[in-house]
C-alpha cells in the first residue's frame, strides 16, 4: 500500500508539471503564429485550433520536456494501478491538478480566485478521505469481452469527442479535459486489467485488446488534452480531466474489479470521491472565464496577471 500511495503522487507530480509545461509551449507556437500573421491559418471555421496548430505547438520544447514527464508519469502510474484500488490511485494521480494550479501562477502569470483556492482545498481533503477509507484492491481478471468493450467504448469516445470538440472550437475546452481525463482514465483499467503481465507473456499481452485501449486512451487522451490546453484555461482543462480520469476508473474498479473500502468506511470513501469530482467542477467553472488559452503576449508580463 505504501508503495503504491508513493508511486501515484510521484506520477501525480510528472503529470501536473507536464500540464503547465505543455501549455507554455502550447501558448508560445499560437504568439509566434499570431505574431507571423498566421492566426487565419492557425484556427478552424469554428474557433479553435487547427491540425496544424496543434502539431506546432506539440514540438516546442516546454511541450516535449512535458511530454517526456507525461510518459514517466504514465509509468508510475500503471504500477500504482496496480498496486491500489483505482478508485484510490487515480484520484491521487488527479491531484496533479494542485500541482498544475501552483507551477501555472510562476509560468503563466496567473491569479487564482479564492474560489479556486477552496476547490482545490477541498480536494486536498477528500484524498485524504479517501486515503484513510482505502481498503485492498481487487483483482486484475476481466472477461475478454469486457476488454474489447474497453477498446470499442475508449475508441468511440476519443475519435467521436474530438470530432465534436472540432465543431465546438473555442467553447470546447472543458469537453476535450473531460474526453482527455476518460481516455486516461480508460488507460488506467487497461492496465489494471492487461493480460500477460503476471507472469510475463508476450503473446497473451499483444492479443489483449486492453493493450490497444492503452494506446487509444494514451495517444487520444494527450491529443485532446493538447487542444484543450490551447483554447482554455489550464487550470480548467485539467479540473475536467481529472473528472474524466477519476469517475470512469473508479467506477470500474469498485463495480467490476472487486475494489472496496476498509470495514465499516465504505461512507468515508464514498464522501471523499464525491468531494473531489465537485472539487475539480469547482476548478474548472470558477477559472474557465478568467485565464483561458491562446494569449496575444507573453504570459509572464505583470499585466497578464490583472485579471
Amino acid at each position: 500500500m505504501i508503495i503504491g500511495l508513493v508511486t501515484a503522487v510521484a506520477a501525480s507530480a510528472c503529470y501536473g508539471t507536464g500540464s503547465v509545461l505543455q501549455a507554455v509551449g502550447s501558448r508560445r507556437s499560437a504568439r509566434e503564429e499570431a505574431a507571423k500573421g498566421g492566426s487565419s491559418t492557425g484556427t478552424t471555421a469554428h474557433g479553435g485550433p487547427s491540425l496544424s496548430s496543434t502539431a506546432k505547438a506539440a514540438v516546442t520544447w516546454e511541450f516535449i520536456l512535458g511530454t517526456v514527464l507525461d510518459f514517466i508519469g504514465f509509468g508510475l502510474g500503471a504500477l500504482a494501478a496496480r498496486l491500489l484500488p483505482l478508485f484510490l490511485s487515480q484520484t491521487i494521480i488527479s491531484a496533479n491538478l494542485v500541482i498544475t494550479a501552483v507551477l501555472s501562477i510562476k509560468l503563466l502569470g496567473i491569479r487564482l480566485k479564492q474560489l479556486e483556492w477552496a476547490s482545490i482545498g477541498v480536494l486536498c481533503s477528500a484524498l485524504v478521505l479517501l486515503a484513510v477509507s482505502a481498503g485492498p484492491e481487487g483483482g486484475h481478471h476481466a472477461a475478454m469481452s469486457f476488454h474489447w468493450g474497453l477498446l470499442g467504448i475508449t475508441t468511440l469516445l476519443l475519435v467521436g469527442g474530438s470530432l465534436l470538440v472540432r465543431r465546438m472550437g473555442a467553447n470546447g475546452a472543458i469537453v476535450a479535459g473531460l474526453l482527455s481525463g476518460l481516455g486516461f482514465g480508460a488507460l488506467g483499467v487497461g492496465v489494471r486489467i492487461l493480460n500477460g503481465v503476471e507472469p510475463f507473456d508476450l503473446g497473451s499481452l499483444l492479443s489483449d485488446p486492453a493493450l490497444y485501449a492503452i494506446l487509444v486512451g494514451g495517444i487520444g487522451g494527450m491529443y485532446v488534452h493538447t487542444v484543450a490546453l490551447q483554447i482554455g484555461s489550464v487550470n480548467g482543462a485539467t479540473a475536467a480531466l481529472v473528472v474524466g480520469e477519476t469517475v470512469l476508473p473508479g467506477a470500474v474498479g469498485v463495480l467490476w474489479l472487486g475494489d472496496s473500502s476498509k470495514a465499516g468506511l465504505g461512507w468515508l470513501g464514498v464522501a471523499g470521491f464525491l468531494l473531489a469530482v465537485v472539487s475539480a467542477v469547482g476548478v474548472a467553472y470558477f477559472g474557465q472565464d478568467t485565464h483561458g488559452g491562446l494569449p496575444d503576449a507573453e504570459p509572464t508580463r505583470p499585466e497578464l496577471a490583472k485579471h
